[in-house]
């Protein structure tokens, strides 16, 4: 690989910051259903533990592995080796840092937004006024949003990777993938209409 920024993968989960807007507007109007509970810090404390810790968790323990798509994931055994190096940056210190101040700030963000519930309160009046169902929302729509928040920023942390480093990146071994990184969906060969750089050809297809 000539560059490592030009993975594809890389800038496919850069790409899920887009839906972040939307989240944060779902967890908004989830904020004004109803009226909040006499202790407002209960509410907060639910949401900011439902919808932060476990993403958290995830990227420090076992990192998200961004070589997938959808439902499908790519099979440990077809990564190459210039991916299995990216894999090893995500285990980094320096990622590790930047997965916590993301979270102190969508937590400032989250904070933010049910301090302005009341004037998503038109919007959220559709929905049946339960506050346990108001907050259900904003705690799923939260983490949602810590997801697509928080594997950018594992990729903008390897992007931030100087050559050198690069150059010394030992890859992650084979045996390691499963036990060391959070893989979900179908595990396939390749997934179709994604290319690799030392691809020969300009489209692959989905083999299990």
């Amino acid at each position: 690989m000539n560059n490592f920024r030009l993975e594809p993968f890389l800038w496919i989960h850069v790409a899920g910051l887009a839906l972040t807007p939307l989240l944060l507007i779902v967890m908004w109007i989830g904020f004004a259903v109803s009226d909040p509970w006499p202790f407002y810090w209960a509410e907060l404390v639910l949401v900011g533990v439902i919808g932060v810790i476990p993403i958290l968790w995830m990227q420090w323990t076992k990192p998200f592995d961004f070589f997938s798509l959808l439902f499908l994931a790519v099979r440990p055994s077809s990564l190459t080796e210039e991916q299995r190096k990216l894999l090893r940056l995500l285990k980094t210190r320096k990622n590790k840092i930047f997965h916590s101040i993301t979270a102190i700030g969508l937590l400032g963000i989250g904070g933010l937004l049910y301090q302005l519930a009341p004037f998503a309160a038109v919007t959220a009046s559709i929905l049946p006024q339960w506050r346990i169902l108001g907050l259900a929302i904003a705690a799923i729509a939260f983490l949602l949003c810590n997801l697509f928040v928080q594997v950018p920023v594992s990729v903008l942390g390897i992007l931030s990777t100087s050559e050198k480093t690069w150059l010394a990146t030992e890859p992650i071994p084979l045996d390691q993938v499963s036990s060391h990184f959070t893989v979900i969906g179908l595990r396939v060969n390749k997934i179709f209409l994604i290319p690799t750089l030392n691809s020969t050809s300009n489209v692959t297809e989905t083999t299990t």
